[in-house]
């Protein structure tokens, strides 16, 4: 039973980025929407799935910590080992960047997919209910997954071996999280580390990357529309799941 919602989850992610692939000519609003969507992700899921797990040994100061911690690594990485690309204005030309800032960010969003497949196989684990809500949450945003991957990949390649490489590894990794999930057992306070950690990734990704890139040399008002729809629909799949 929890194989086969592992893998409905790798479907999801993987139509999510051929979505991605399918409109790549509107690219700024994709990315407008995954800015939203991967700030949503932060906010209202990984935060305070972090704080909850962290608070069983950790002050919520330590939680924020962690969250800020993430952003500063991340800024690190990303100021001295990713240089940034400059967009000229074309839709097709919108994606110029070194490639390695693309492969972090989307192997940060696969580890994120690899850890939506653990949180789903722990929460099995405890109940049944409480496994079906966290699954409804991660199907939900998973293919918003998708379509952020492939916003990354996109932004600093147009080779589609590597852009279907990545997108198959974000699609395959919460399968295998629930595989790992049945065979060890993690502290609820590392993965609320863990989980701290990304969030202030994903904060920065969306923040510092996503949203000023989605509307260079184009309308603000559309792409900030697709922003706020992100973070919306992100919102509301958790409050329905939760």
């Amino acid at each position: 039973m929890v194989l086969l919602i592992g893998l409905l989850a790798s479907v999801v992610t993987y139509l999510g980025g051929i979505f991605a692939l399918r409109f790549r000519d509107k690219l700024h609003l994709i990315l407008g929407f995954s800015a939203g969507a991967v700030l949503g992700v932060a906010f209202f899921d990984l935060i305070p799935e972090s704080f909850a797990l962290v608070s069983s040994t950790h002050s919520t100061r330590f939680a924020s910590m962690c969250i800020v911690g993430g952003i500063l690594i991340y800024m690190v990485i990303d100021r001295l080992f990713l240089k940034h690309g400059h967009s000229h204005g074309h839709e097709e030309s919108l994606v110029l960047e070194p490639s390695s800032r693309g492969v972090v960010r989307a192997a940060s969003f696969a580890f994120h997919s690899f850890l939506d497949g653990m949180a789903i196989g722990l929460s099995f684990e405890v109940s049944y209910s409480l496994g079906a809500v966290v699954t409804l949450a991660v199907l939900a945003h998973d293919f918003s997954d998708g379509i952020n991957t492939v916003s990354a990949v996109l932004k600093g390649t147009h080779s589609k071996r590597r852009i279907y490489f990545w997108l198959f590894m974000d699609a395959v990794a919460p399968l295998l999280g629930i595989i790992v999930a049945s065979l060890i057992t993690i502290k609820e306070g590392l993965l609320g580390i863990i989980l701290g950690l990304f969030a202030g990734f994903f904060v920065y990704i969306g923040a510092s990357d996503l949203i000023p890139e989605s509307f260079h040399s184009h309308p603000t008002r559309f792409t900030t529309i697709a922003t706020i729809i992100g973070v919306a629909f992100i919102g509301l799949v958790v409050s329905i799941a939760g």
